[in-house]
């Protein structure tokens, strides 16, 4: 199946000079959204790891069915002031502004292996700051899974320099 014909582009959002890759034209369509969960479960069977975690808001999709397609916990790496308990908070940079990621601080045991699935990788500074939050809560990052990479922007090359594994489904030129 061809994902890329099931993803819209949208000029200038969220604003002048990116091209955004919307993915919920893919979630809207059965077929489509279930050949891309079945794919992310057959690269994830190449990985050792015991929990999968989400990238706020669109991983969340595709993590949440993994998880439990795959039987496996699943973890949430939210945005700031979205978790009731305490939490290991990190501040990264975005391709227009500064974000910050948390996790609950009982959501991952030492040494224990977290895959990291979300929809997007463009300039990496999201995927690097969730791996750095799973490594601060004591655990190592199993890899990432990606439904799009956008190959002319930084973030995959930057996690791979890292020696993290990092596989997508699709790419597109990024904006």
């Amino acid at each position: 199946m061809d994902l890329k014909k099931y993803i819209r582009s949208i000029p200038d959002y969220p604003k002048k000079g990116i091209l955004f890759r919307d993915i919920t034209t893919l979630i809207k369509n059965p077929q489509a959204f279930k050949y891309t969960v079945d794919r992310i479960i057959e690269i994830s069977k190449k990985i050792k790891f015991d929990k999968v975690s989400a990238i706020e808001s669109r991983g969340f999709v595709f993590a949440s069915a993994v998880s439990y397609l795959l039987n496996k916990p699943l973890i949430l790496l939210r945005k700031k002031n979205k978790l009731p308990a305490e939490r290991h908070s990190v501040d990264f940079k975005l391709e227009y502004g500064e974000a910050t990621i948390e996790v609950h601080k009982d959501s991952i045991n030492k040494s224990e292996k977290i895959l990291v699935i979300d929809d997007l990788i463009a300039t990496g500074g999201t995927a690097d700051a969730a791996a750095k939050l799973i490594e601060l809560s004591g655990g190592s990052v199993a890899g990432f899974i990606f439904v799009i990479n956008l190959f002319d922007l930084p973030g995959n090359n930057l996690l791979k320099r890292k020696s993290y594994f990092t596989e997508s489904l699709i790419e597109f030129p990024g904006h």
